[in-house]
């Protein structure tokens, strides 16, 4: 049977995150950034995740195996976010991403500890 469903938002640090599908197999979000913010540096222990950068520019930060690097992001470009993988996103300009995951919601685990940073947000900016 086909069901509305009816989208809500949660206000955060870096802007807002849209539910627009919610089920026990899959999660939907948009998620807006408002540009010099970035989210917290995490893993996750179970949520398979995958993002597309809709518009705005960001950087990618991750573990590569031999500490944090991080990579530019443009619009059109999709990445895939295995559990466990370490990663963040910065908006250098308002950003717009499209993101579906597993239904795991709340298995984050922050990590800025385990890389000796602050936890406001990771990695100092520079640009």
């Amino acid at each position: 049977m086909i069901e509305a469903y009816h989208p809500h938002t949660l206000y955060r640090d870096w802007g807002e995150e849209t539910f627009v599908a919610e089920t026990d197999k899959y999660f939907g979000k948009v998620l807006h950034m408002q540009a010099g913010t970035k989210g917290g540096l995490q893993k996750h222990v179970e949520k398979d995740e995958t993002f597309y950068l809709w518009s705005g520019r960001a950087v990618g930060c991750f573990d590569d195996g031999n500490g944090l690097v991080e990579r530019p992001m443009y619009a059109g470009e999709s990445y895939h976010v295995p559990p466990g993988a370490v990663h963040q996103v910065e908006a250098i300009s308002e950003c717009v991403l499209f993101e579906a995951s597993t239904p795991h919601y709340g298995d984050r685990i922050r990590c800025e500890r385990q890389y000796g940073l602050a936890e406001d947000g990771g990695l100092p900016t520079t640009r």
